[in-house]
């Protein structure tokens, strides 16, 4: 994708994501069910490579790394992110330059020093601008495992579509200047989301390469939802959900259904029977959409008059690690992030509250 806006970082997309768990073989169980596959394991530290399709997913494993202080603090959970970038050297001292606080990464010998600047809850973000084929980071600092398909094709899923940042309230503006100023970061969407006892805010910030996508999410005035929740939880602000993009949804969902990955359940069957009214001629095949409880959002405007529809299908797993979750996605034409399904989704989650006890409801 052609840069949207002026990139004075280099921005190149999502590079991978960096987890780390309190608890011994939680991440990787997980991971291999949802379709990732270790192929390759650090020269020197215990740090493994889980990939699927072009998404890399770093295991830190590492005692006394700032990747196990931050498990020991926020649970098993997203500890790390990283974007590729053209120079990671100009990147890094530009972001410097702007006001970012250096994190010191420990390396051996004959490793790479990787660039990180603290990021959202204190994780580090890496710069990262190794990334070719046969000169990437993980040919120098990893070995390959013999054998093993470098680029699995899992199920199906091929790319870190966007990640969200759960903040606490009054925080949102700090976070969205925070990628603004170092980045140059534009808001694509702000949505006000109202439930029947709660609601957030969510301020959606895209990067200048438009691969790069990071909503920030916030409780209202409401009382305690489920940010406050998540907060509570996590105990800070984080990475709340990693959404990954697929070409086939249906057939990723029954992949990640038969190898257990447990998803949110379907809306009600009202949910379906409106998206007709609600999207006009989009074609797609409701039945099988509802046996899944795959969400559909976007636009049919112009559908018909020889345009296509532009949409976008979305589903989500249950809290699997504490209360993170994942997001499987696929878009057709559609550059949104559901803010449709956001209401209906949003009450679903209420109600889930309300089941567990976590939200008091009077009468």
């Amino acid at each position: 994708m052609a840069d949207l806006f002026e990139n004075p970082m280099g921005l190149m997309g999502f590079e991978f994501v960096e987890f780390a768990s309190p608890t011994a073989n939680l991440l990787e169980p997980l991971f291999e069910r949802m379709g990732f596959s270790l192929v390759a394991r650090h020269r020197s530290k215990d740090v493994v490579l889980y990939r699927q399709g072009g998404i890399n997913f770093i295991v830190n494993r590492e005692p006394r790394s700032i990747a196990a202080y931050f498990a020991a603090e926020h649970g098993p959970s997203a500890c790390g992110l990283a974007f590729r970038v053209r120079d990671a050297h100009q990147a890094y001292r530009r972001a410097l330059e702007l006001g970012a606080q250096p994190i010191d990464i420990p390396t051996g010998p004959m490793e790479l020093r990787l660039p990180a600047i603290k990021g959202i809850g204190g994780a580090p973000l890496y710069l990262i601008d190794r990334f070719e084929e046969g000169r990437s980071i993980y040919d120098i600092d990893f070995d390959f495992i013999d054998g093993v398909d470098r680029h699995p094709v899992g199920h199906g899923l091929k790319l870190v579509d966007h990640l969200t940042h759960n903040v606490y309230r009054g925080r949102m503006a700090y976070w969205a200047g925070y990628y603004e100023k170092l980045f140059n970061f534009r808001e694509i969407r702000y949505f006000d989301i109202q439930g029947e006892y709660t609601g957030l805010t969510s301020k959606a910030m895209t990067a200048p390469d438009g691969r790069i996508r990071i909503p920030l999410n916030e409780e209202s005035s409401r009382g305690a939802g489920q940010i406050e929740e998540f907060l509570m939880q996590f105990n800070g602000e984080g990475i709340q959900h990693v959404a990954l993009l697929t070409d086939d949804l249906l057939a990723t969902i029954d992949s990640l259904q038969l190898a257990g990955v447990p998803l949110m359940t379907a809306p009600n069957a009202a949910y379906y029977e409106m998206l007709e009214e609600r999207l006009p001629g989009h074609g797609q095949p409701v039945a099988e959409l509802q046996t899944r409880g795959i969400l559909m959002d976007g636009s049919t405007d112009g559908a018909g008059k020889g345009g296509q529809p532009r949409l976008l299908l979305q589903i989500f797993s249950q809290t699997v690690l504490g209360p993170v979750f994942f997001e499987f996605i696929q878009r057709k034409g559609d550059d949104g992030f559901g803010e449709g399904n956001f209401k209906a989704l949003f009450e679903s989650l209420e109600r889930d509250q309300i089941r567990r006890g976590a939200l008091a409801v009077e009468g």
